[in-house]
């Protein structure tokens, strides 16, 4: 999972460096992230019944900061390494890492595609903070879609005595989290080179978890070692397509593309681990899926009204 789903909140980019306005441009880097994350969830999956969440999630920002150092000192100047929002990118990249580390968990314990659904409540997290966190008005339309996205958020947990094992509740949280870094990513749009904000994403994952994981390590085989790289390739691939798309797209046009990224997590799903939703699974992802794509297109046209 990375930061693909795009909220349906909108947020003035500011700083040296301006976003280009190429929607189509937005939307064609944005489809290839959909469909190339899935397959580092699998491979996050696969890793997990080998060897712990933690150093699952630690090889994952380790190899993406491995693979981004060297394109940093190449491209960039001493003096661009420093962030012009420093706070908001710890932060940021703060929040990123719970998301990823509590997803990765919720697959372990559950198909991948049902937790993806899951965590697809996180533009409707985000509506329902926006009063509070972002001081904005939210209509009785948005409030009804965010209730009814939750109902199938809950169709696809079904809340009972095993829900608890399922890992339901850990997407959800990485769903919670993810929207608050979805809130930051789009704060610190322009005020920095993607691949900066990308490398610090990276750093903060890499130094936090570097700590933690000597108290769960096992030694990985070669295999294991090249799967590990891979976690990290596909996610700086991917970071760095979604940065792009965000900074040539609106968050509202952006997001009901992002559902997309279900198909392919039910095709990797199925292929490498047997998985595939139950029919009332998939009336839970068609009603979240339904009611973000209704908040994206509601907030589009409120903001479009907007003088």
């Amino acid at each position: 999972m990375i930061p693909q789903r795009e909220t349906a909140t909108e947020y003035p980019a500011t700083g040296p460096y301006p976003v280009e306005s190429a929607p189509l441009k937005g939307i064609l880097l944005y489809l290839p992230a959909m469909a190339i994350v899935p397959v580092m969830d699998g491979i996050a999956k696969h890793l997990s019944t080998e060897m712990s969440v933690m150093q699952v999630s630690w090889a994952r920002y380790f190899a993406h900061f491995a693979i981004l150092l060297p394109l940093i000192l190449i491209r960039h100047r001493p003096a661009q390494l420093i962030p012009s929002q420093p706070f908001l990118q710890v932060i940021r990249g703060g929040l990123l890492l719970i998301s990823t580390v509590c997803f990765f968990w919720a697959i372990s314990l559950m198909p991948l595609a049902d937790a993806l659904a899951i965590v697809f409540v996180s533009p409707l997290v985000v509506t329902a903070l926006s009063p509070w966190l972002l001081g904005e008005t939210v209509g009785v339309r948005r409030w009804s879609a965010v209730v009814v996205g939750f109902l199938g958020a809950c169709i696809i947990i079904r809340p009972g005595p095993d829900m608890f094992s399922s890992g339901a509740l850990l997407a959800l949280a990485a769903g919670t989290f993810y929207a608050l870094y979805l809130i930051a990513t789009r704060r610190l749009a322009g005020s920095a080179p993607p691949l900066i904000t990308l490398f610090y994403t990276a750093l903060i994952g890499a130094v936090l978890l570097s700590l933690i994981v000597p108290f769960s390590w096992t030694t990985p085989n070669l295999e294991q070692i090249g799967l590990m790289a891979a976690l990290g390739a596909i996610a700086a691939v991917g970071h760095l397509l979604v940065i792009k798309a965000f900074q040539m797209a609106p968050a509202s046009l952006l997001a009901p593309y992002g559902y997309s990224e279900i198909v392919m997590a039910t095709i990797v799903g199925y292929l490498f681990f047997g998985d595939f939703p139950d029919y009332l699974s998939w009336i839970g992802v068609a009603i979240v899926v339904a009611s973000g794509i209704y908040v994206s297109l509601r907030e589009r046209k409120t903001s479009n009204s907007t003088p």
